[in-house]
């Protein structure tokens, strides 16, 4: 967090992590679309629409005098551009673990999870994070996981809430925006 008293400006960075196709690009998507900002997220993606590296735009909100400048990146989730995450990771303010709610993808979720905990290491339990679990509406051959699984696999207690999305529709997607941000302690 970058606080400019002489600007009144404070700056934040939020982070978007998760395995590939879990949802990322797709969630904060549709929290630009929701305040009229998408045009301003940029990506950098492959020919198929898939996340090269990573995608990233600024949310900017006024509070009283003070200017919130919100800079958000999402991870890419494919392994083979791995190399590039501990850079997006790098700064963040705060965290948005997007989990696939399919069981035959719960071993990318553990992997994937594993990695960022190895990333930060002691810092997980300072930094505000929300876990999604995303694709709640989907059916493979497997069902989906509920909240209660997905909080045993991936051994995290209630301080780190867990919410159910949908990204493709907007549910809870501001919502848990809303309560990362609120978890940040400003100033």
């Amino acid at each position: 967090m970058i606080i400019d008293h002489g600007k009144r400006l404070l700056m934040l960075k939020f982070v978007w992590w998760g395995p590939a196709m879990s949802g990322k690009s797709t969630t904060v998507k549709y929290l630009f679309k929701k305040y009229n900002r998408l045009e301003e997220l940029k990506s950098i993606e492959t020919t198929t629409g898939r996340t090269l590296f990573f995608d990233y735009g600024d949310l900017i909100f006024t509070k009283g005098s003070w200017t919130i400048k919100i800079s958000i990146w999402t991870c890419t989730g494919q392994n083979f551009y791995s190399e590039t995450r501990p850079t997006v990771l790098n700064g963040a303010d705060g965290l948005i673990f997007i989990a696939d709610a399919q069981k035959s993808l719960l071993n990318d979720n553990i992997e994937s999870w594993n990695e960022l905990k190895g990333l930060l290491n002691d810092k997980i339990s300072k930094i505000p994070l929300i876990i999604c679990l995303n694709k709640i509406d989907l059916e493979d051959n497997d069902g989906v996981i509920t909240v209660e699984e997905l909080k045993k696999h991936l051994k995290v207690d209630n301080r780190i809430p867990i919410i159910p999305t949908i990204a493709t529709q907007g549910y809870n997607v501001f919502e848990s925006f809303s309560e990362l941000l609120n978890k940040v302690k400003l100033g």
